[in-house]
């Protein structure tokens, strides 16, 4: 029999909305690195404040899609996210920039404002909330918690392909 199941708690969210935010951003400072210097290396960085700034981003990113995903389209939700996201990339980088602790500093982009925010990532910025919203928002607010929090085999999928045809042989 089946326990009921809980939707994860918001620190559990935070977590994979932090470990998210951490992978996108090691992945696009390596792919950066790449189309910028051509370096086959890939080497991706960031901050561990990373984990906290996106943690605690896409959870409010999380409360606007649900306040808003049936009184505006997606576009124009994307657009708003992006305009969360540069307020929230400046409010944490002055904070942090107070104790020497920014890990970024665009100063070397056209279109940078104090160094902690750059236009020149304004599409990447809003295809990441399309991804944001589409895949990781609306997929972690799917799982669940089984009750009695003990792991078990999914019910549906036979463990191996050889038990799924001796299955169908025995029916």
């Amino acid at each position: 029999m089946v326990g009921a199941m809980e939707p994860l708690g918001a620190l559990s969210r935070w977590y994979l909305y932090a470990i998210h935010g951490y992978f996108c951003e090691v992945m696009f400072t390596a792919a950066w690195e790449f189309v910028i210097n051509f370096n086959w290396k890939f080497p991706g960085v960031t901050s561990v404040w990373a984990l906290f700034i996106y943690g605690t981003s896409i959870m409010v990113v999380e409360q606007m899609y649900l306040s808003l995903k049936n009184r505006c389209p997606g576009l124009v939700r994307c657009l708003i996210y992006t305009l969360w996201t540069y307020i929230w990339e400046f409010s944490t980088g002055l904070i942090l920039r107070q104790f020497n602790a920014c890990p970024w500093d665009y100063s070397q982009f056209d279109y940078d404002f104090m160094g902690l925010v750059t236009l020149e990532y304004a599409v990447p910025w809003f295809f990441a909330s399309i991804i944001m919203e589409k895949l990781v928002i609306r997929n972690t607010l799917c799982l669940r918690f089984d009750e009695n929090g003990e792991p078990r085999s999914p019910a549906i999928a036979p463990a191996t392909l050889w038990d799924h045809l001796t299955l169908r042989k025995e029916e």
